[in-house]
């Protein structure tokens, strides 16, 4: 039986993008299941005590840039670094991967797709006709899995996943939990792999005394 990442992110992420290909490189290297988890990140950011970007100190602002493009380097990707119709509302597009699911659907060519169009073509992705025209590209019933996303089971799903998040002790995306231990950030993809590689028993936040 395939071992099992819950995979936390948004699409409006950044680094849920820059990791996107370096974790499916993982997932098919060492058969993984993985369930697909968007969340909304303002709502996790300030129950988890983060802050949105433009609240943070111009400091970690400018950190932020820094390190956009020595990931964009070492992932070896070329996108804008402050695309034009971002940040925007990702519940529709995120909810697109929900609707997916729910219908037997992979949703990962559309992430690729809608990821892509976020940070490298500047798309509006708060825009259900460009959602739906990702998806149709992507293989996918674009307009039916737009409409499913606007519906009220799929905002409690959404919710759902907010919630897993709070109790997996997720706060950020992309954020993957691998027997209950979490990694997050895609520069920890590396220490994931060696999780996989080893097959250890999973580090815990919970440690008792010596």
């Amino acid at each position: 039986m395939p071992r099992q990442v819950d995979y936390y992110f948004s699409i409006q992420s950044p680094w849920a993008y820059i990791g996107h290909q370096a974790f499916r490189d993982l997932v098919t290297t060492y058969d993984l299941k993985v369930n697909h988890k968007p969340v909304v990140l303002v709502d996790l950011f300030s129950e988890t005590g983060g802050l949105p970007l433009m609240k943070r100190h111009p400091v970690r602002q400018r950190y932020r840039m820094v390190e956009l493009q020595r990931w964009r380097d070492r992932r070896g990707l070329n996108f804008h670094l402050q695309p034009a119709n971002w940040p925007f509302n990702a519940r529709l597009a995120d909810g697109v991967v929900i609707a997916a699911l729910e219908s037997g659907l992979d949703p990962d060519r559309y992430l690729r797709r809608a990821f892509a169009g976020v940070w490298e073509d500047q798309l509006n992705l708060a825009d259900p006709a460009t959602i739906a025209k990702l998806a149709d590209e992507s293989g996918l019933p674009g307009k039916q899995l737009v409409e499913r996303s606007r519906s009220e089971d799929i905002t409690a799903a959404y919710e759902q996943n907010r919630q897993d998040a709070l109790a997996a002790d997720v706060f950020g995306s992309p954020v993957y939990v691998l027997d209950g231990e979490v990694f997050w950030g895609q520069d920890r993809l590396e220490l994931l792999e060696d999780a996989l590689k080893s097959g250890r028993a999973p580090y815990s936040s919970r440690v008792g005394p010596p």
